[in-house]
């Protein structure tokens, strides 16, 4: 019998609100912000009971894909990725994983974000076990969370006096309040809204075609038209591209008469700003959340973390300070909400860094620049056991590569060179080369490039890669 549950895990956005630990080669939910696993992980493993929930479906980009799946095998965790060909908000998003997964022949899917945090496992089963009897009498059920504190970045939920069991249904969405009117609805008892969701596919579908049927139509052809391989599912971009970019708050939730919500008994935080980090981490006696090499000296209420550097700080208060390899954030806990508009800025001044991890990760492995000069440049690169690069040759550089460990291969000009720890080999300029990672661990190894031209795109390919985005460098 299968599972009664399918999960969908959203996985998109940027998390410009958590720069420079989230960037958009790597956002916030493929990073650990919380202990040594990401979100996207402590997401997979939250549906990880059989006798409630299937084989989840992991609804991302192209870009993501690869991540998604390393990380998802890292954990032990099976997926089903479904590709959207284009970014068009939630409720896209949400549709098309909900076809898919009646295609599959789900009756009810929970619909999750892959970037929050949920603190009682227990409570979250328990609350969708509650939740799964409200859909299966016809409703589309969303989680509320009871309100600690009267946030303004938060929309709120109105409850109403219909219940099933513990569900109830929903009055009113309200959006997100000032300070005064947050304070109110403290009173009053509304509820968070978590953005999460539980539903039968064929209802939430039906409620599209029924607010926004163009959006409805898009999706189901482009699932109807997509293509399989393996486990990776395909949209059909023509068909995607035509929905409306729209929340699926906009699209449906807020206008369905169908929608109850799950007062949760589970913990949450949607984790959107340095603040948030503040709110759940372990504070010292000083109200002060510290992560990695730091030191501090009269330092009260502050969010302080170093991924790299030693990190002092003296004599401040209210304050976050995130310490990484390439780039620094200092700002007052006030003034963070303008942290997505500076982003922008220098991502439009065209600097790296505002999008870029200084590691970049590839179908292949990983690859971080250590140092660059005028003629050379210096990289840590990792490559995943059966994995290698594409035939390839450069004009106006040479390559120099160090093994750390591991065992390689390298092709160049036609010979092959066994490569193990401690052992490296030149690639000479204008020299066909590939290298493969020939053992069952993780192949790490520095590569030295020298030459007057060193940017990316310096190089000429013989054969393509395997699939879209392998073995590409």
């Amino acid at each position: 019998m299968s599972a009664p549950i399918t999960p969908i895990i959203l996985v998109g956005g940027s998390g410009k609100r958590l720069w420079p630990l989230s960037r958009e080669s790597m956002p916030k939910q493929f990073v650990p912000l919380l202990g040594k696993q990401s979100t996207f992980q402590q997401t997979l493993l939250r549906v990880t009971d059989r006798t409630l929930f299937g084989r989840p479906i992991i609804a991302t980009n192209d870009s993501y894909r690869f991540t998604a799946e390393r990380q998802a095998r890292e954990v032990g965790i099976e997926i089903d990725l479904l590709i959207e060909p284009s970014r068009r908000d939630s409720g896209p998003a949400i549709g098309a994983a909900a076809g898919y997964a009646k295609s599959l022949g789900a009756e009810a899917v929970l619909a999750l974000a892959s970037d929050h945090l949920v603190i009682g496992e227990e409570q979250f089963r328990a609350d969708c076990r509650a939740g799964l009897a409200a859909v299966q009498q016809g409703g589309i059920v969303t989680f509320g969370i009871p309100p600690t504190e009267p946030k303004t970045d938060y929309g709120y939920i109105r409850a109403g006096v219909d219940k099933v069991g513990k569900v109830c249904k929903v009055a009113a969405f309200v959006e997100k309040p000032d300070a005064q009117t947050a304070l109110r609805y403290l009173a009053e008892g509304l509820l968070w809204n978590s953005g999460n969701f539980l539903f039968s596919p064929a209802l939430l579908l039906s409620e599209m075609a029924r607010f926004e049927p163009v959006m409805a139509a898009a999706v189901e052809e482009a699932v109807a038209n997509a293509i399989r391989r393996g486990s990776t599912v395909f949209l059909e971009a023509a068909a995607f591209g035509k929905a409306p970019a729209k929340s699926i708050d906009y699209a449906v939730m807020e206008r369905t008469d169908k929608c109850w919500v799950v007062p949760a008994t589970f913990r949450w935080s949607d984790l959107g700003t340095w603040g948030a980090m503040l709110d759940v981490g372990e504070a010292d006696s000083a109200g002060n959340v510290t992560e990695g090499p730091v030191e501090l000296d009269e330092v009260r209420n502050s969010y302080i973390r170093s991924d790299g550097p030693l990190t002092a700080v003296i004599g401040v208060e209210n304050l976050v300070v995130v310490a990484m390899h390439d780039a620094v954030l200092v700002g007052h806990h006030d003034d963070l909400p303008r942290l997505k508009d500076v982003v922008q800025r220098m991502s439009e001044g065209n600097h790296k860094a505002a999008t870029e991890h200084a590691r970049i990760h590839r179908s292949w492995g990983s690859a971080q620049e250590i140092y660059r000069g005028v003629h050379f440049r210096a990289k840590h690169l990792t490559m995943n056991p059966g994995e290698q690069f594409a035939l390839q040759s450069h004009r106006r550089r040479d390559k120099h590569w160090f093994v750390v460990n591991g065992a390689g291969e390298a092709l160049l000009a036609g010979k092959t060179y066994v490569l193990k720890a401690n052992d490296s080999v030149l690639v000479p300029r204008k020299t066909p080369h590939s290298l493969r990672n020939a053992g069952p661990a993780t192949l790490e190894f520095i590569e030295v490039q020298t030459g007057d031209h060193l940017d990316e795109e310096d190089f000429v390919r013989y054969e393509e890669a395997r699939e879209a985005g392998q073995g590409s460098r």
